[in-house]
């Protein structure tokens, strides 16, 4: 029960009303942790509960001393926009009994009304690190009163080139403050960040990356070519039996492509990338959640922070290039103790990465195959070691074993160059005698 950890009465009631009873493992290990006020990093599956699992402690911290005169007090720093806007509507749900406000800061919104955002003093800034720099940059971000800096997704942070962004504004937060980090996967990149971040942390690892959520089924569909991808996508979507689906690719591209060719065969279908803007990539979420569409094709922007009710089907077009982005891609279902299915269309270009991902993960995918679609692309073929690449050396025939025809004469060679008592070979090696030469 939530009770066990002591949180502020206003807290308890809300997690009351919003029917929420028993932690769940990340939320049991880091709250009591994070309510001491120790440095945290923590390891924890997607899908596990990390949001609640550093807001609670991080309210319950504004609640229980008032300074109504001090600027924000807590910065959670967050890889996208989608990540960004979800942890905003779980702060305000958990602080929905008090007078705590937050404001999102991120890209794709307009600079000049988040500016006059923060000048309304809110006590929790929630954004991503390149808008938050820019922020910084123009005077409109004081860090000097931050008492908890939250980094969530740090890995992805780290892979999106963001390293310098968080880092500068983490330097810019008072050296006392508490620091929680969490990640879904515990690369080792992130030791620089934990080193000039973190205070001598407690470090909780609740699952390693190949420990992926036993509800998930996780299979393979070989395909010949991305035409063959396509037949077997549409038969997925259309024989499946699955609430909500999501499509990822590797690129915009291909995203925009796909979606055409879906809503083609008469499928409803939102596109979710980069290039969108963020009205759009709101309008495409909110659809979805709402189930005026059913399947949401997107690249990785999609992969952190997307938390939707009944995503129980994935479908990996693109093998993803990185084994941390295949887990985070799987992990928008299965969400909750819920089941989900995810299915990988591995092709030529995709075995490599499909192998190294199973290397990665220490485990084997579940091959399938569609018996009206079944292709020809079988794996890799296995090359035949050669005698020679095996260490075979070939036997020399010997002539004067039995049934062992003689080698044929050696015809002359052409009367050399070299003087009159000698020839040369004809591999150039040595000189031979000179023979008379037969009578005519």
């Amino acid at each position: 029960m939530f009770a066990q950890f002591a949180l502020h009465e206003r807290l308890l009631k809300a997690l009351e009303t919003l029917s929420f009873t028993e932690p769940t493992a990340v939320q049991a290990a880091a709250i009591p942790k994070a309510l001491e006020g120790r440095d945290l990093r923590v390891t924890a599956q997607t899908g596990s509960g990390k949001t609640a699992a550093f807001v609670l402690p991080l309210l319950h911290r504004l609640l229980s001393e008032d300074k109504p005169k001090s600027g924000a007090r807590a910065l959670i720093m967050l890889p996208t926009r989608e990540l960004a806007l979800q942890t905003l509507k779980e702060v305000e749900r958990f602080a929905q009994f008090t007078f705590i406000k937050a404001c999102l800061i991120t890209g794709g919104e307009d600079f000049k009304v988040q500016g006059a955002r923060l000048r309304k003093n809110p006590e929790i800034i929630i954004g991503t690190p390149g808008r938050l720099n820019e922020q910084f940059n123009a005077g409109n971000l004081p860090l000097g009163d931050v008492e908890v800096l939250v980094l969530d997704e740090a890995d992805r942070m780290l892979d999106m080139g963001f390293s310098e962004d968080v880092l500068k504004l983490a330097a810019q937060c008072p050296a006392q403050r508490q620091t929680l980090l969490f990640s879904a996967t515990a690369g080792s990149g992130l030791r620089e960040m934990v080193e000039q971040v973190l205070r001598e942390p407690e470090t909780l690892m609740l699952n390693r990356v190949s420990e992926l959520n036993e509800d998930i089924r996780q299979q393979v569909i070989l395909a010949d070519d991305n035409a063959h991808k396509e037949a077997i996508l549409q038969w997925l979507l259309e024989n499946e039996t699955y609430e909500k689906a999501i499509v990822f690719t590797n690129t915009r591209i291909q995203a925009d492509r796909l979606t055409g060719r879906l809503i083609a065969a008469g499928h409803k279908v939102f596109v979710l990338h980069g290039e969108k803007d963020q009205k759009d990539r709101k309008l495409a979420i909110e659809r979805l959640k709402q189930g005026a569409v059913k399947i949401l094709v997107a690249t990785d922007v999609a992969a952190r922070g997307l938390d939707v009710d009944g995503l129980d089907l994935v479908v990996n077009f693109d093998m993803p290039r990185k084994g941390d982005e295949y887990v985070h891609r799987i992990g928008r279902t299965g969400r909750a103790g819920a089941s989900g299915l995810a299915v990988s269309l591995v092709g030529h270009g995709d075995w490599n990465l499909m192998s190294s991902i199973e290397r990665y993960l220490k485990l084997r995918f579940e091959t399938r195959t569609i018996k009206e679609l079944k292709g020809s692309y079988k794996g890799p073929k296995k090359l035949k070691a050669s005698g020679k690449a095996a260490g075979v050396k070939k036997k020399k025939a010997d002539p004067k074993k039995a049934g062992a025809k003689p080698a044929a004469k050696r015809k002359p060679a052409a009367k050399p160059k070299t003087g009159p008592s000698q020839v040369v070979s004809q591999d150039g090696l040595a000189p031979l005698k000179r023979k008379k030469p037969a009578a005519e």
